[in-house]
C-alpha cells in the first residue's frame, strides 16, 4: 500500500468506474424549489477526488454549458478520466494533483457548484483543511457544496471490526501480497472471530451478518471503503463545526427520499423534531432516530428565499421524464422505516400522462391531475419518491439539451467501443437528464451492433456473441455460467428482443442513442 505521494490512501488497486447521481447540479433544482431555496444556475463546477472520471466525464458531456473542473491525485485514474474528456471533447479540465497542488492552482474560476462524493471520509485533517479553505475563497456566493460522507451513530458498531481488518492486513499480511489477497485474509480471519461469539458480536448481533456480506463485494470498492489509513465516520455535527469558515449554511438532504419525512420518521419523532429550533442540532438529532450511516447533503453559501410566488412558478417550469416502462413502474419506495407503497390514486395518473416518455413540466402534471382531485403538493411529493427511485429523470431545457447532444454522442461512442473488451463501466450520458443512464455491457454492445448497421434481435444477438465468444466470455444466468454456445447465444437473443421492446425506446428519448 504506497504512502509516500498517495498520503495513505489505496492506490496498488484502482477504484470502480461508478457513477453518481449525486453529483449531478441539475439534481439540486427540484430539492431548492421544494424548500423556497433559489437554486444557482451552474456554469463551473468542480469534483474534488473525483476516481475514474466517469461522473464527472458524463456531467462535462452531458451539461455543455457548465465548465468541469476536477482531480484525482492518483495518476491512473486521472489519465483515465483525461482519456474520456478528450474523446467527448466537453469542457472538461481535469488533473492529477493532490488537493493542495490543485487547490492553489491560480488559474481556477470561482464555481457555482463544489462536489466530493465519499471522499472526506476516507482523507487526513490536513487534507480536509485544504478543501474547507477553498470552499470558502472559490464557492461563489450563492454556490452549492455537494458532500456525502460516513456517518455517525451509523457506523459506531461497525468500526471496530473496520479497524480489526486494517490491522490484520498491517500485521498479518506480507507487504509483497496484492491488496486484493489481503483483504481476503481479513476477510477469513474476521469471520473465524466472530464464529468464536466474542461478547462484542453478542453485544451488536448484527455486526456477524453485515461482515459476511463484505465478502460478496467488488474488491476493488473494499479497498477504497474500508483499508485507507486515514478513515473517519462523522457526526454530522462535527462536520458542521468543519464548514464554519466557509461561510456556508446546510440546506438539505441531497437524498430525496429523505424529503418524504413518513418514510422516514414516526408521528412521534416528527412531532419531537419540531420542538427542536436550531437546524443543525435538529439534523444530529434525526441522524440518531435514522441510525444514520451515509450522509448526502446541500450547503449553500448565502441561502436566498423565494417569495411563494415565485417559488410556485419555478416549481412548475421544472420537466421530467420517465426513465422507465410504465409497465415497470413500482411505487414502492424504501426509507429508513422500510418499505413504503404509495398511493395508487395519486401516482397512477400521474405516470399515466409521462408514460409516453416525453418531457412535461410539473405545471402540466397539475394542470392534469386536478380534474382527479390530486393537489400540487401531491405532484411534487409523487415527483421526489419516483425520482429518488429512479424512476424519473430531471429534464434540462432543450436548448442545453440541442448543446450537449454532440457531447454526450462521442462519449457514449467512446464508452460502448470500450464495452467490446471490458464489463466494468456500466452507465453512459444522456444530454436530457444532463446525467448518467443504467446501460449494462451487453446493452452496450447492442447500441454498438446498432451503430454498425444491425437492426434484427438475432442480428444484435449474433454481434454480441461474436465479441464474446472472441473472448472466451460465457453469460451467467440464475448465478451459473452457460456452458454451450447454443445456450448463450439463445439467452442473447431473448436479451436482445427485451433490449428492442423496452430498453431502447427510453434510450432513445433520453438521446443516449447516437
Amino acid at each position: 500500500m504506497t504512502t509516500a505521494w498517495s498520503d495513505g490512501y489505496v492506490t496498488d488497486i484502482d477504484y470502480t468506474h461508478g457513477y453518481y447521481t449525486e453529483l449531478n447540479p441539475l439534481r439540486l433544482q427540484l430539492l431548492f424549489l421544494n424548500l423556497g431555496l433559489t437554486p444557482p444556475a451552474v456554469a463551473t463546477a468542480c469534483e474534488l477526488g473525483f476516481g475514474q472520471g466517469l461522473s464527472a466525464n458524463i456531467h462535462a458531456a452531458a451539461q455543455a454549458n457548465c465548465q468541469m473542473w476536477g482531480t484525482d491525485f492518483n495518476p491512473a485514474q486521472a489519465g483515465f478520466a483525461q482519456s474520456l474528456a478528450a474523446a467527448s471533447g466537453a469542457n472538461a479540465h481535469l488533473f492529477d494533483q493532490s488537493f493542495s497542488e490543485f487547490c492553489s492552482r491560480d488559474d481556477l474560476p470561482d464555481f457555482d457548484y463544489i462536489g466530493l462524493h465519499g471522499i472526506w471520509s476516507w482523507i487526513s485533517n490536513e487534507n480536509r483543511a485544504v478543501i474547507v479553505d477553498f470552499i470558502r475563497r472559490k464557492l461563489k456566493v450563492g454556490g452549492v457544496f455537494y458532500l456525502s460522507y460516513n456517518a455517525l451513530p451509523g457506523w459506531s458498531t461497525f468500526a471496530p471490526l473496520r479497524h480489526l481488518m486494517t490491522e490484520h492486513t498491517a500485521h498479518m499480511s506480507a507487504s509483497s501480497e496484492t491488496i486484493s489477497t489481503r483483504i481476503d485474509a481479513a476477510l477469513v480471519f474476521t469471520n473465524q472471530l466472530l464464529a468464536t461469539n466474542p461478547l462484542y458480536a453478542l453485544a451488536n448481533p448484527q455486526v456477524a451478518e453485515r461482515a459476511k456480506k463484505l465478502s460478496e463485494h467488488n474488491r476493488h470498492y473494499l479497498a477504497h471503503e474500508y483499508f485507507n489509513r486515514d478513515w473517519e465516520p462523522m457526526h454530522f455535527a462535527t462536520l458542521a463545526q468543519w464548514l464554519e469558515p466557509t461561510k456556508l449554511n446546510y440546506a438539505c438532504s441531497a437524498h430525496y427520499l429523505d424529503h418524504v419525512t413518513a418514510m422516514n420518521l414516526t408521528e412521534d419523532q416528527q412531532m419531537f423534531l419540531q420542538t427542536i429550533p436550531d437546524p443543525l442540532f435538529r439534523e444530529t438529532v434525526r441522524d440518531v432516530m435514522v441510525n444514520q450511516q451515509f450522509r448526502r447533503d446541500y450547503w449553500i453559501k448565502g441561502a436566498r428565499r423565494l417569495n411563494p410566488v415565485a417559488q410556485l412558478e419555478q416549481l412548475r417550469a421544472l420537466r421530467v421524464m420517465l426513465a422507465v416502462q410504465r409497465a415497470d413502474v413500482s411505487f414502492k419506495a424504501t426509507g429508513a422505516r422500510g418499505e413504503c407503497t404509495m398511493s395508487a390514486k395519486v401516482y397512477e395518473p400521474i405516470c399515466d400522462l409521462l408514460a409516453d416518455h416525453i418531457p412535461k413540466t410539473l405545471g402540466e402534471i397539475e394542470l392534469a391531475a386536478q380534474a382527479l382531485g390530486i393537489q400540487f403538493a401531491e405532484v411534487v411529493q409523487a415527483v421526489l419518491v419516483l425520482t429518488g427511485s429512479g424512476q424519473l429523470v430531471p429534464v434540462q431545457n432543450a436548448a442545453h439539451i440541442a448543446n450537449s447532444k454532440p457531447y454526450t454522442d462521442r462519449l457514449n461512442a467512446n464508452l460502448i467501443d470500450q464495452a467490446r473488451g471490458r464489463s466494468d463501466i456500466n452507465y453512459l450520458a444522456s444530454p436530457v437528464s444532463g446525467g448518467g443512464v443504467t446501460v449494462g455491457r451487453i446493452q452496450q454492445l447492442f447500441l454498438l451492433a446498432k451503430n454498425k448497421g444491425c437492426q434484427r434481435p438475432d442480428e444484435l444477438a449474433a454481434f454480441a456473441w461474436q465479441v464474446l465468444a472472441a473472448q472466451n466470455a460465457k453469460l451467467v444466468k440464475e448465478g451459473k455460467p452457460l456452458q454451450t454456445a447454443e445456450e448463450n447465444q439463445q439467452l442473447l437473443l431473448a436479451e436482445a428482443t427485451s433490449f428492442i421492446d423496452k430498453q431502447l425506446p427510453i434510450l432513445t428519448a433520453l438521446q443516449v442513442v447516437i
